[in-house]
Parts: C-alpha cells; sequence; structure tokens
C-alpha cells in the first residue's frame, strides 16, 4: 500500500487507512457493517467498535461458519433434503411465521406448498433450484439455545420479509449447528442468488447475534489470522483420506519438480500478491498498537502488547507451492541420508515417515 509524499504528521492516527483494511472482504460488500464507518470528527482514530473488533480477533474469539451446503433442483431433492435435516420427522422444524412443523405430516405440507409455488415460477430454468441449503454453525462447546435462538434472529434479519424458509438444529455432533432451508423465490419475484460478499455480511450478523446472547464469536476473513490458503475442497479432503492422490496435487508436484530439475523458479503473481498483502495487513496491525500505545489509558496500552503478541504468532506466510517445495527438500534429504546409510527404498519411505512424525 503506497505512502502518501507529504510530509509526515505527528500524529500517526491521521496517517491510517480505515480499520477495515486488515478484515475486509476484498470484493463489494453490501453494507458497510459498524466497524467500517470512521469517526468523522477523526477519521484515523479508532472508534469504540473498531477497537472492541481489534479485541476479539487478537484473543483469538470463536469464528462462526456460515455455508451454502447446496442446492434443491428438483421436488424429490427437495423432499430428500428435508428429510434429512429433519432425520425423517423425528426433528422439529420452525418456518419463518415461528410456526413448528412435527413429524412427516407437517414436512409434506410444506414441501406441497414449495412445489406449487415453483410450478407457477414461469421465468424458472428446468434447472432452477427451489430452495438453497445452509449451514450456521459454532465450534464445540457452545451454548445450543444461544446457537439456536441467533439462527433464528439471523434468518428473520436476513430472509423474514422476501423469502420462506424452514430451519432445524442438530445436536448429534460436537459442532451445535442449524440446517437453514431458504426458498430461492422471493415474494418479489426475484431469486436469491448470493455472492462471496453476501456470505461475509451473513456470518457478521450472525456472529453479532451470538455476542447479543453473551457468546464471544467473530467472522473474520482467514487472511485476517494469517492464513493464505483457500480450505480444500471436500471432495478433495475425501480422495485424501482414501489414500488416493487427486490430480491438483499430481499436476501441482509435477509443477514444482519441473522448476527444480530445470534450475529455474517460475514466478508466481499471484503468490507475490498474497505475500505483499500479508506483509501489509501486519505493518496495519503495528499501526494500530502504536496509537494505542500512544493514548493515556492503561486498557489501550494492554490491548496495543496484545496485538503485538497476536502478529508475533501469526503463522509463515507460506502458499501451497511454498509447502509443496520443502516438502520435496525434505523428501531429497531422506533419500539422501538411505543411500549414505545403504537403506532400501522401502526403509527410505520408513525413515521419510519418522521425519514427519517428530
Amino acid at each position: 500500500m503506497s505512502r502518501r509524499s507529504s510530509p509526515r504528521p505527528t500524529d500517526l492516527a491521521s496517517e491510517l487507512p480505515p480499520i477495515s483494511y486488515v478484515w475486509e472482504t476484498p470484493n463489494r460488500r453490501p453494507r458497510r457493517a459498524e466497524w467500517d464507518i470512521p469517526d468523522p470528527a477523526i477519521p484515523g482514530r479508532l472508534t469504540p467498535a473498531m477497537r472492541a473488533k481489534l479485541e476479539r480477533i487478537v484473543r483469538r474469539a470463536p469464528e462462526v461458519m456460515v455455508k451454502i451446503t447446496g442446492r434443491t433442483k428438483g421436488v424429490a431433492h427437495l423432499k430428500s433434503h428435508l428429510a434429512y435435516i429433519t432425520r425423517n420427522g423425528d426433528l422439529d422444524a420452525e418456518t419463518e411465521q415461528g410456526a413448528t412443523l412435527a413429524g412427516r405430516s407437517g414436512l409434506k405440507d410444506l414441501q406441497q406448498r414449495w412445489e406449487d409455488d415453483a410450478s407457477l415460477d414461469g421465468k424458472r430454468r428446468r434447472d432452477g433450484s427451489l430452495s438453497i441449503n445452509i449451514i450456521l454453525s459454532m465450534p464445540a462447546g457452545t451454548d445450543a439455545v444461544a446457537v439456536k435462538d441467533s439462527a433464528r434472529a439471523f434468518a428473520i434479519e436476513t430472509f423474514g420479509d422476501n423469502h420462506d424458509y424452514v430451519f432445524v438444529q442438530h445436536l448429534d455432533d460436537k459442532h451445535p449447528h442449524v440446517h437453514l432451508t431458504v426458498r430461492s423465490l422471493g415474494h418479489d419475484g426475484k431469486r436469491l442468488n448470493p455472492r462471496k460478499a453476501d456470505l461475509q455480511t451473513w456470518r457478521e450478523r450472525f456472529a453479532g447475534e451470538l455476542r447479543l446472547r453473551g457468546i464471544a464469536a467473530e467472522a473474520t476473513p482467514r487472511r485476517t489470522r494469517g492464513r493464505v490458503r483457500k480450505a480444500d475442497r471436500g471432495a478433495v479432503l475425501a480422495m485424501r483420506k482414501r489414500k488416493i492422490t487427486p490430480d491438483v496435487d499430481h499436476l501441482a508436484r509435477k509443477e514444482v519438480l519441473s522448476e527444480v530439475r530445470g534450475g529455474r523458479s517460475a514466478r508466481h503473481p499471484w503468490d507475490e500478491q498474497i505475500k505483499s498483502r500479508q506483509d501489509a495487513i501486519r505493518r496495519r496491525y503495528l499501526d494500530y498498537a502504536a496509537e494505542l500505545q500512544r493514548s493515556e489509558a492503561v486498557a489501550d496500552h494492554a490491548l496495543a502488547r496484545q496485538i503485538r503478541r497476536f502478529v508475533d504468532d501469526l503463522p509463515a506466510i507460506k502458499t501451497r507451492r511454498d509447502e509443496l517445495m520443502t516438502e520435496l527438500a525434505e523428501l531429497a534429504t531422506t533419500r539422501r541420508r538411505g543411500v549414505e546409510q545403504g537403506i532400501d527404498a522401502e526403509g527410505c519411505d520408513k525413515a521419510r515417515g519418522n521425519e514427519r512424525n517428530r
């Protein structure tokens, strides 16, 4: 991020960008959150909302999960999904009107109503969705009642004015979570089509509802916590669990191996951008720590120390390619040691496994 060319002011705060630079979603946002709104009198200063956000981040408040798990494309698919989330009618479901659907009869009425409405939707494509399926989840140990109440409030705020929906809480998993199924077609005739920025807004809203109920919760992007890699897709994780190497892993290793054997290092602009942004984020944290340190409040000094400690504890900036290069170097070292010690190929692989388990 470029610095201003004007002489450096005496007050560092006047030079600080909006605090949301650290955790903002890098695309359009449907609405501004309270911690994005600067103090009009002193735009560079930390507002109470900004300071509270920083406190939750450095204290590593539990992160909420709001995830779209899929879309039902037809009546049979909708029926199957409703049966799954209610455990074939054993669990009660709740609608946008606060009505409780108990047993299979209640589900059948809901399904029939959505099916009838879908048949009247002349703009719906043959493969268009009937509903969007969402999970709202919190880490193990979170109060389940608060999670359900927060999910209900989230659904009312987000969809209640325009979309029918039904939700069910599951408690048979260590992570308390709620399955929310929202009818795609809104009362205004428009279809629900959430984007990445909408998902981030949903996370922030759900976290806010939890905090209103006394549950520490945050909704920050992974880069805020120093994570630069996206989570692997479920299909890829499932293949690895079955000891099957996915094509994406084969291709990545082949590319890295080709570079090493050729004695060249290809330029990867996206990796450079990732590292550059992480450097900027970490510097920004330290800028806010410096502002807090100049305060006369003891609590601000304590928060400044926590921020510096948080930055020191952030993981090293390593992309997937960096990890593969490290893995390749470790493998080469293990094999070289095996040759030097007269270990056969099987023993070499065993030695490599022991090296990783240390």
